[in-house]
C-alpha cells in the first residue's frame, strides 16, 4: 500500500502505470466504501489510460483528520463559496483532491466518483477547472431537497452507524446481508466482505461528518448550480434499479449541465443495476468510461 501525506493526514492510492494517453482518470469512492471498489473498472481501464485511485480521508486505509490540519486547505472555488467549518464537506474533500492530484503532478485528469464520490468531482472540476477536463458521476445525482425525506435519511443514517462494533465483522454469514444491500443483483462474497469491513473501519466522525455535511438543505441546493457553472464535460452514469439514487434525481441535476441542453441527453442509464455500477457491471461502466473519454482524446489500445 503506498501513502501520501494531504494536510499532515497520510492517505492510501493506487497509481497505474502512465500511458499514452493525455488524461489519467481519477477514481473517488462513495460513502463507507474504500479505493479498492474500483478494481473490476480499473483492471480494465490500466491497459490504455493510467489510473488513480486513493481512500478518502477517514475511510478505507486513510487515517482521519488531523486537528492541526484544519484552516490550511487551499482557497474555494471562486465559482460557488462553501464555507469550511467543517472537514468533512464535499467542497473540503476536493481541497485534499486537489493537493493529491498537485503532488503526484498529475495537470491533465477527468475525475470519476461514484455517489458522494461525484458530489466530491463536481466540487473538484469547480476548484480546478484548468486541470479537470472532464467528470463522469456514477449513482450520483439530486439537487432536490426533500425536507421530510432528508431528514429521515439522517436520522437512520445515523442509526446506521450507531451500530456497528469493530466485531461485527466477525459474526458468521453477517457479510451476506452485504451481497444484496442496494443492489440489482447479489454481489460476489468477497465484495460483500470487503462492504463490511470497511463499514467496520470507517473513522466514526468521518463518517457521520460526511453523511450530515453533504445533506444539508444548503448543500443540496447548491449543487445545480456548481453544475450550471462547470464548463468541462459532466457525464452520469445510473442503475434503472438505484433504489439509493433514483434515475429520476440523476436526471435531474444533469438537466443542469449545458449538455444536456445542447447535446440532449448527458445521461447513461444501465439496466438490471443497483446502486454499485462498478461492481455489478464493471465491463459496461468501463467501456462507458473509455468511450466518453476517448471522444476528447484518442485511446491507444496497448493490449
Amino acid at each position: 500500500m503506498a501513502t501520501i501525506e494531504i494536510l499532515g493526514v497520510p492517505h492510501a492510492y493506487e497509481l497505474t502505470a502512465p500511458t499514452t494517453c493525455p488524461y489519467a482518470l481519477v477514481f473517488i469512492h462513495g460513502w463507507l466504501n474504500s479505493r479498492g471498489y474500483w478494481q473490476p473498472v480499473i483492471s480494465r481501464l490500466s491497459v490504455d489510460l493510467q489510473c488513480l485511485s486513493y481512500d478518502l480521508r477517514g475511510f478505507g486505509e486513510s487515517q482521519s483528520q488531523a486537528k492541526s490540519s484544519l484552516g490550511l486547505a487551499v482557497g474555494a472555488s471562486k465559482l460557488v463559496n462553501s464555507p469550511l467549518d467543517s472537514p468533512y464537506t464535499p467542497a473540503a474533500y476536493a481541497q485534499d483532491l486537489a493537493i493529491l492530484l498537485k503532488q503526484m503532478n498529475i495537470t491533465s485528469a477527468w475525475l470519476i466518483g461514484h455517489s458522494l464520490g461525484g458530489t466530491i468531482a463536481l466540487w473538484g472540476a469547480a476548484q480546478l477547472p484548468e486541470c479537470i477536463r472532464g467528470v463522469i458521476c456514477i449513482n450520483a445525482g439530486g439537487g432536490i431537497y426533500l425536507k421530510e425525506a432528508f431528514e429521515q435519511f439522517r436520522s437512520m443514517g445515523q442509526k446506521f452507524l450507531q451500530v456497528r462494533p469493530r466485531w461485527l465483522s466477525q459474526i458468521p454469514l453477517i457479510d451476506l446481508l452485504f451481497t444484496r444491500a442496494s443492489v440489482a443483483r447479489p454481489l460476489e462474497r468477497y465484495w460483500a466482505r470487503q462492504r463490511l469491513v470497511d463499514f467496520v473501519v470507517a473513522d466514526p466522525e468521518a463518517a457521520l461528518g460526511t453523511l450530515l455535511d453533504s445533506t444539508t438543505e444548503e448543500e443540496i441546493n447548491r449543487l445545480p448550480q456548481l453544475v450550471s457553472q462547470l464548463k468541462q464535460p459532466v457525464y452520469f452514469l445510473t442503475g434503472t434499479e438505484d433504489k439509493v439514487m433514483e434515475p429520476k434525481y440523476v436526471r435531474h441535476l444533469a438537466s443542469f449541465h449545458c449538455l444536456f441542453q445542447y447535446v440532449g441527453d448527458n445521461v447513461i442509464e444501465i439496466p438490471d443495476c443497483g446502486h454499485l455500477a462498478m461492481l455489478e457491471q464493471p465491463d459496461t461502466v468501463a467501456n462507458h468510461i473509455r468511450s466518453i473519454v476517448g471522444r476528447y482524446a484518442p485511446i491507444q489500445n496497448s493490449s
